[in-house]
């Protein structure tokens, strides 16, 4: 359990938040077009290991992948 008091859960939902998460993790690792590739059972991995993360494998779909992939490569355009 994340122990930040203060720290919401995020779920699958949550694009921008998640997006935030990935980039915090990886940082420049990870530019567009890189991000564009990555397997979605890695992507969903990756979000699940998040440290404030709540929501299941269970509850996952296509569509919440391709939206954090979205907001992931967003997120790294702003940090650019």
């Amino acid at each position: 359990m994340n122990n930040d008091k203060y720290a919401l859960p995020i779920h699958w939902n949550d694009y921008e938040d998640i997006a935030m998460g990935l980039y915090e993790k990886f940082g420049d690792e990870f530019g567009e077009s890189k991000i564009y590739r990555i397997r979605f059972t890695d992507l969903m991995n990756w979000v699940l290991e998040l440290p404030s993360f709540a929501g299941t494998k269970e509850e996952c779909n296509e569509g919440h992948l391709e939206q954090i992939q979205s907001a992931w490569v967003y997120e790294w355009r702003d940090n650019q």
